[in-house]
């Protein structure tokens, strides 16, 4: 049986606030997307930034065969000590793991450690959902991509973007928010596929994560008021009614049939 490894990108203070708050966890998403296409499965989960052991951790990654990073609502340019472990582990896992599907958070952290650079975006964010994501000829040849749409929306939440990569990265997807939605590199032993965006992630908990963010959103200017909420809200609930399940997670899918195949 295969084996892979969860990255919590998330603080545990956050993650204790879902749960109070009734919402899952990122990574318990990801559990249970993964579980729609295959219990076949040996799966551990860390978190680098919380978890005492991770030092050990780190010493035996050689023994998974694949690595799936998700996201988190920490900005990568704040130089925390939490920020710093996800990034150091993030070093070993490049040089251990040879399969690595990098969600979101998960995309800046590796991007970051392979020599891009993560800025603020300046052309907007996606608050639940991105629109228009455009796969260029190179994604329509790579196998992330296989059976997806050439052109596709889909559930996302970032305010914060790819904006150098690491050498020899192949671009796969943008859209009008961010130029990198999806690329695929190399670094050390590792294939990394990353995407911006989160097809392990329902509409549904998109819209409960706007709501349980609500104060934090509106502090930060990212919805004028709450009746923008409301439309906003309103509008990804017509986006779920259009959604296909096997379509939004064809991503992760793939990534999975890398994995075992």
């Amino acid at each position: 049986m295969k084996k892979i490894l969860i990255v919590e990108g998330n603080l545990k203070e956050e993650n204790q606030s879902f749960t109070e708050g009734g919402i899952k966890t990122h990574t318990e998403s990801l559990k249970d997307s993964i579980s729609y296409f295959t219990n076949d499965l040996e799966i551990d989960v860390v978190n680098p930034s919380s978890d005492k052991n991770i030092s050990e951790v780190a010493k035996g990654l050689e023994k998974f065969d694949g690595m799936i990073w998700g996201g988190s609502s920490l900005n990568i340019y704040n130089d925390t000590l939490e920020i710093r472990r996800q990034i150091e582990f993030m070093r070993s896992c490049q040089n251990k793991i040879k399969k690595i599907l990098a969600i979101c958070w998960g995309l800046q952290v590796a991007a970051t450690v392979a020599g891009g650079q993560v800025k603020r975006c300046m052309t907007g964010s996606h608050r639940g959902i991105a629109h228009d994501i455009e796969i260029n000829s190179n994604g329509l040849q790579h196998p992330i991509y296989k059976n997806k749409s050439g052109t596709f929306n889909t559930p996302a939440f970032n305010f914060d973007e790819v904006v150098k990569l690491p050498k020899n990265s192949i671009l796969l997807a943008s859209n009008p928010i961010n130029k990198v939605m999806g690329v695929n590199f190399k670094s050390g032993v590792s294939d990394i596929w990353g995407i911006q965006y989160h097809p392990e992630i329902t509409y549904d908990k998109m819209i409960s994560l706007i709501h349980f963010r609500k104060d934090r959103l509106l502090n930060n200017k990212a919805f004028v008021d709450e009746q923008e909420i409301n439309n906003h809200v309103a509008m990804i609930a017509e986006e779920n009614k259009k959604s296909n399940k096997d379509l939004r997670m064809r991503e992760l899918e793939n990534w999975l049939n890398y994995l075992l195949k």
